[in-house]
C-alpha cells in the first residue's frame, strides 16, 4: 500500500525550483558581490521546475539540489519526470527519486531521450542492475520512456518538445505545455523550432552572463531571442554569478525579467 504522503497542491502552477547556472550562486569560493549579496534572490540553486499539472506533479531534470529545493517548497510528490538533456547540472539528483516509489506504488515515470537514458545508466549504474535488492528502496524504481521531438503526453497533458542548440554540436529538448515553454541550457532555437513557441504567455529561457558564451545565451542574446519570439512575458534562468538580480531587472526591457529560485506563477 502507497503511503501518506504531505505536499503542496501545486495543481496549476509552475514553480521555478532552481534557476542558477551549473556551479550555483554563491559560487564555491567567490567573493564576489552577488555571490555575497543578502538579496535572496541572488541565490540559485541548480535549474529546474515543477509543474502541477491535472493528473499529478511533473518535474524537468533532477539536478543536484533536488532534495533540497522539494522540500523548501513543500512539495513532497513527484509523479513523472522529463530530461532536457544529460548533463550532470541536469541528471545527478536523480537518486532522490527513490521514496517516490512507496508514495505512488509503482516505479517513476521517466521520459527522455535515449542518450540521456544511456547516460543515467551509465552514471546510476546500481539503479538499472539485475541484481537482488538487499531491500526495498535500496535503490529508485524507474519506467523508462523514450522521447523525441514529437508530441506526446504526461499526467493527462500534451507535452510539446522543442529542438535546441546546446553549443555547435550539443543537442537538448525545452518542452512546451499550453502556453508556457521552458528553455533551457540553449543559445541557438533553429527556425524549425521557432514555430512551436508563438503564441506564449510565458517563455522561460536560459542567460548565463553579460559575456558570449559557447553553449549559452548570453543576456543580451536572451533578450534578442525573446524579443524575436513574442511571448507575453519572458523569464530568464541558467543564470551565473555575472547578474545581479536588482540591477539586472532594473535594465531589462518591459516584460523581461530574471527569475529566482521558488518563482511561481499560474499555468495557462
Amino acid at each position: 500500500m502507497a503511503k501518506p504522503v504531505v505536499s503542496k497542491d501545486i495543481q496549476g502552477k509552475l514553480i521555478l525550483l532552481g534557476t542558477g547556472t551549473s556551479v550555483g550562486v554563491p559560487s564555491i569560493g567567490c567573493g564576489c558581490d552577488v555571490c555575497t549579496s543578502t538579496d535572496p534572490r541572488n541565490n540559485r540553486t541548480r535549474c529546474s521546475v515543477v509543474l502541477g499539472l491535472e493528473q499529478g506533479n511533473l518535474l524537468i531534470d533532477t539536478g543536484p539540489d533536488l532534495r533540497h529545493q522539494l522540500l523548501r517548497e513543500g512539495i513532497g510528490l513527484i509523479h513523472s519526470v522529463l530530461y532536457t538533456h544529460e548533463h550532470a547540472d541536469h541528471i545527478f539528483g536523480m537518486d532522490d527519486l527513490r521514496l517516490f516509489q512507496f508514495y505512488l506504488g509503482h516505479s517513476v515515470p521517466i521520459y527522455c531521450e535515449p542518450r540521456v537514458e544511456q547516460r543515467l545508466r551509465q552514471s546510476f549504474d546500481y539503479a538499472f542492475t539485475s541484481r537482488e535488492q538487499t531491500h526495498r528502496g535500496a535503490i529508485p524504481q524507474l519506467q523508462m520512456n523514450e522521447i523525441s521531438t514529437e508530441p506526446f503526453d504526461v499526467l493527462g497533458t500534451r507535452v510539446i518538445p522543442i529542438r535546441l542548440q546546446h553549443g555547435p554540436r550539443f543537442q537538448v529538448l525545452g518542452f512546451r505545455i499550453g502556453n508556457v515553454a521552458y528553455c533551457t541550457d540553449t543559445n541557438e532555437i533553429p527556425e524549425s523550432s521557432l514555430p512551436l513557441l508563438e503564441g506564449l504567455d510565458v517563455l522561460i529561457l536560459d542567460a548565463l552572463r553579460l559575456k558570449p558564451h559557447a553553449t549559452h545565451f548570453a543576456l543580451d542574446e536572451a533578450i534578442a531571442m525573446a524579443q524575436k519570439i513574442g511571448a507575453k512575458r519572458t523569464l530568464f534562468t541558467h543564470i551565473s554569478h555575472d547578474l545581479d538580480h536588482a540591477h539586472t531587472n532594473a535594465g531589462l526591457p518591459e516584460s523581461m525579467e530574471l527569475a529566482f529560485d521558488g518563482m511561481q506563477f499560474p499555468l495557462t
